[in-house]
């Protein structure tokens, strides 16, 4: 008898804003508790949430260089899309869902990978960026890949997402 395949989830994280962030891993999470095969897409600005918190990103170039000692990233430094008044609003966010015991973005990235939750950095984007192949993520995230690998998770999935 033929093993029955599981449905996909595949989405892109496009966006590094702290609400969308949230958003992505609410539907990762809430799609792997259902029995779905989740992967996590991060590209351009995305790359924020699973890049490391801690320390700087060697890269070669004075441009790239500049690019990400600008744009450190990191879960920690994320920012609301809007409301974000010059920090305030994030950090009221962060207070409100402490206060609502809401899972953290690093609570919510080591639960993903805990469910089963594919998390790939973007081959090509890191290039642009200079972001080394090694020690730019997360221990979460998974071996970088390109559009191709997207694309084809995606001809598979159920459903597909750009957030």
């Amino acid at each position: 008898m033929a093993e029955e395949k599981k449905e996909k989830l595949t989405i892109v994280m496009f966006s590094g804003d702290l609400d969308k962030a949230l958003a992505g891993f609410i539907l990762a999470t809430t799609a792997a508790s259902m029995g779905m095969e989740v992967s996590m897409f991060f590209t351009f600005w995305g790359l924020n949430i699973i890049k490391k918190n801690e320390g700087s990103i060697p890269s070669k170039g004075l441009m790239r260089k500049m690019l990400n000692f600008i744009n450190r990233g990191g879960s920690k430094r994320l920012k609301l899309s809007r409301f974000n008044m010059l920090g305030l609003g994030t950090w009221m966010m962060k207070k409100l869902m402490r206060e609502m015991n809401y899972p953290s973005i690093d609570e919510f990235i080591t639960m993903a990978k805990d469910m089963g939750v594919k998390m790939i950095p973007c081959s090509t984007t890191c290039g642009v960026m200079g972001l080394p192949d090694e020690g730019a993520f997360r221990s979460e995230a998974g071996s970088l890949a390109g559009a191709a690998y997207f694309l084809n998770e995606a001809r598979d999935s159920k459903v597909a997402l750009f957030i």
